[in-house]
């Protein structure tokens, strides 16, 4: 009994949190962190960007992920908040019964201990034996007066676990209590950052509205530096492929197309299993996605198709390769500083505006390897990650674990 006793609060104290499944909670805790850490880089980003005048189109798009992450950050909370709570309720049941079991054992204790108290001289005990009628009876008082003793140690060590699985059980309903009123305090605080945001957002929206001429201007020059991108990156990703055809050998399929190698094909099918899988390139949040993305302001104006995403990082944020392939350029880009371009079989990924790189043309990079350093532009720490098959951009999105 004395070995169970431990076992037996620990499985009680932890039945608390198994109706509401404590892995749950951690997961929610850990998606807060990851939220609460991309809400201090974007902020960062935007404390940088509010010193000048000329960023009124990049901060709104930064607050506009910041606000999105804000949002996201409080569903958790609430998600958290439930959790808690579930918890916190089936603690005090848990509590009411194993209350009133220890009532009705109190109560059988005492009963029992009045008995013993009534016969404690041993010499009673010993009278009431040796005044038995015979052998038999004199045997059966023996084992009553035995019984007794033994039930009434029993039942008090018993009633002593009880008592101690209640004190767990209350000091876990203390802590779940207090949890629950953090994270009711800590949600009040961020339903007012995400309404100053807010507020913010309209007034840049506003300013955009006023100087339209200026911030036209400004995306005219920023749409010929997407455009300029988008056709280096397909010409290096055509010369690629194109390449890649003639190394095969001459080697031609049913329809007399050139096939790839061996290698390459069974690369391309490692990297095509893994789709929605593979690992983030950078810990950031993304601030542009996939496609052509309507201007916040100016909804009538044309913007130009963004082949990948972009993510807000923290400054020289280390780049990891995705998955396992080839390094096969390494080039500069007006507006997007240094770029790699690692092939996986026919699947291509890009990484743009690094600060530095840690790689050469030809080398072979692993999953997770650190590649390169985000550099950071102007009032902007970002990296611009790009996926393709073949000659077709993917949505990165739709590839990257979410």
């Amino acid at each position: 009994m004395r070995i169970l006793r431990p076992l037996i609060i620990l499985i009680l104290a932890l039945a608390c949190a198994a109706p509401v499944q404590a892995q749950s909670l951690s997961r929610t805790r850990d998606r807060k962190a990851r939220l609460e850490k991309d809400i201090k880089t974007l902020e960062r980003q935007l404390s940088n960007a509010r010193k000048k005048e000329d960023t009124a189109a990049g901060q709104l798009n930064l607050l506009h992920a910041q606000t999105t992450a804000r949002r996201e950050l409080l569903k958790e909370s609430e998600r958290e908040l439930k959790i808690l709570s579930d918890s916190v309720r089936f603690c005090r049941r848990r509590i009411d019964t194993l209350t009133s079991r220890i009532d009705t054992m109190s109560g059988r204790y005492t009963r029992l201990l009045g008995s013993a108290y009534r016969n404690r001289d041993t010499r009673v005990w010993y009278m009431y034996i040796l005044a038995s009628d015979n052998l038999g009876q004199g045997m059966r008082r023996y084992g009553y007066l035995r019984r007794l003793s033994k039930e009434l140690n029993a039942q008090g060590r018993v009633l002593k676990a009880e008592r101690d699985t209640l004190s767990v059980l209350n000091e876990r309903l203390e802590r779940l209590q207090a949890d629950a009123r953090a994270v009711r305090d800590s949600r009040a605080g961020e339903v007012q950052k995400l309404n100053r945001e807010e507020e913010q957002s309209r007034a840049l929206v506003q300013r955009l509205q006023n100087d339209r001429n200026k911030y036209i201007s400004q995306l005219n020059a920023k749409r010929k530096e997407v455009e300029a991108l988008n056709r280096e990156i397909e010409r290096l990703i055509a010369a690629e492929v194109d390449k890649g055809g003639k190394k095969s050998g001459g080697k031609t399929g049913s329809g007399g197309k050139k096939t790839s190698t061996k290698v390459d094909t069974a690369l391309s099918n490692e990297f095509a299993s893994n789709q929605g899988k593979l690992p983030w390139p950078a810990e950031g949040r993304i601030v542009s996605h996939f496609g052509r993305n309507p201007h916040p302001v100016y909804t009538k104006l044309e913007m130009p198709f963004n082949n990948g995403v972009g993510l807000a990082v923290e400054p020289d944020a280390p780049v990891r390769a995705v998955f396992n392939g080839t390094v096969k350029q390494i080039v500069m880009i007006p507006g997007y500083n240094q770029c790699i371009l690692v092939q996986h079989g026919e699947y291509f990924t890009f990484y743009c505006k690094l600060g530095s790189v840690g790689v050469k043309s030809g080398d072979k990079v692993k999953t997770g390897q650190v590649i390169g350093h985000v550099a950071t532009m102007g009032d902007e720490t970002q990296l611009h990650f790009q996926l393709w098959k073949g000659k077709d951009p993917q949505n990165p999105e739709k590839w990257l674990k979410k």
